[in-house]
């Protein structure tokens, strides 16, 4: 996932290079192509493709979350008595 990220980033850098260079280009416009084709797409691209792993990673902690809150015959002194 990330060599296509860093692959794109290489790509509109040297576009950015070659807008800031030309007769024609501006400052402005390699700094607008820069956001908007570079770094806008790509944390979009890059927050979509990271929805699995972080849905996966909030299961895990409430999955363990859980087992630590229910007691099992292996743990049975896992919730804290009640001094009753």
């Amino acid at each position: 996932m990330y060599i296509v990220a860093i692959a794109w980033v290489f790509v509109v850098v040297l576009m950015a290079a070659a807008e800031a260079t030309s007769t024609q280009g501006t400052l402005l416009g390699a700094f607008f192509t820069l956001l908007l084709y570079g770094a806008l797409p790509l944390s979009i691209v890059l927050y979509v493709m990271g929805t699995p792993a972080r849905r996966r990673a909030r299961q895990q902690a409430e999955a363990a979350q859980q087992a630590a809150l229910t007691p099992t015959k292996n743990n049975q002194d896992a919730l804290p008595p009640d001094n009753g």
